[in-house]
């Protein structure tokens, strides 16, 4: 068997731990030219939203190039309940799928049923672009298409966190997403999002304790960097650093200060 590339080797890395935190990106915005200039900053690997973003399934799937071009692995946050996506976008030749309100056993069981091949679940054949991306034989891919993706389980709901060692327990998951603003509305029972207080870091910290406990890996939403170096303080192995949306504008609003605070009447 040839060794994977480095973008291929991103499920073994973040399986694995002791890479000091990952820090990746998250896009909305469906801007394959976007993506293209994210993906040239120190991201250790992209995340295509297509939950709240506004993406479609084709232009996802030809954005993949746009990630690996430069040597990034992307990963897709599929719709809720969305699977037979999970399955096409994998077949596209993103490395990981991110599947969110996981709230039981039976959903974690039925999104392994879409992302992994027998012996773990059922997911269809036909992975041809997913061969060009990679380039091994289809044979090759077949054996080894399990270990070069990952598998995630988002946990944002008080059934999820009741359940989170069930989910943990379903062969196949790879890891957690923590969802801090749904997990902060679930907590206050709809009273408010507070995506960054100490209850959202308490059920956070336990989500990590019962993921080291299962051997398996934990990401996390922030806010902004200092949120998410925070997150990887607690124990995160793959946080996000802000949206797009949120990272643009931010970008823009200290430009437009400089040049009006640098500004001599």
């Amino acid at each position: 068997m040839s060794a994977p590339s480095p973008i291929d080797g991103f499920a073994a890395k973040i399986r694995k731990g002791g890479h000091g935190g990952l820090v990746s990106a998250w896009i909305g915005i469906p801007s394959p030219l976007m993506v293209n200039h994210l993906a040239q900053e120190d991201f250790d690997s992209l995340v295509l939203d297509m939950q709240h973003g506004m993406w479609d399934l084709g232009t996802a799937a030809a954005t993949v190039a746009q990630v690996r071009v430069a040597g990034k692995p992307a990963l897709a946050r599929i719709p809720v309940g969305d699977f037979s996506a999970a399955s096409r976008l994998l077949d596209a030749g993103f490395s990981g799928i991110i599947a969110p309100m996981v709230n039981s056993k039976a959903d974690a069981e039925a999104l392994v049923s879409f992302t992994k091949y027998p012996p773990l679940g059922e997911r269809s054949w036909g992975p041809s672009l997913a061969l060009n991306h990679v380039g091994i034989p289809a044979s090759e891919y077949l054996k080894t298409a399990n270990d070069l993706t990952v598998t995630i389980a988002m946990v944002e709901t008080r059934a999820a966190l009741e359940a989170v060692d069930d989910i943990l327990g379903v062969e196949g998951i790879d890891g957690i997403f923590v969802g801090p603003s749904d997990l902060s509305i679930a907590l206050s029972n709809g009273a408010k999002v507070a995506p960054d207080t100490p209850e959202v870091d308490k059920e956070l910290s336990h989500v990590i304790a019962r993921c080291r406990a299962h051997k398996k890996f934990v990401c996390a939403f922030g806010s902004d960097g200092a949120r998410a170096g925070e997150m990887l303080t607690l124990g995160c192995d793959l946080v996000i650093a802000a949206g797009d949306s949120t990272q643009i504008r931010n970008g823009a609003a200290r430009e437009i200060a400089a040049a009006r605070n640098g500004f001599k009447r």
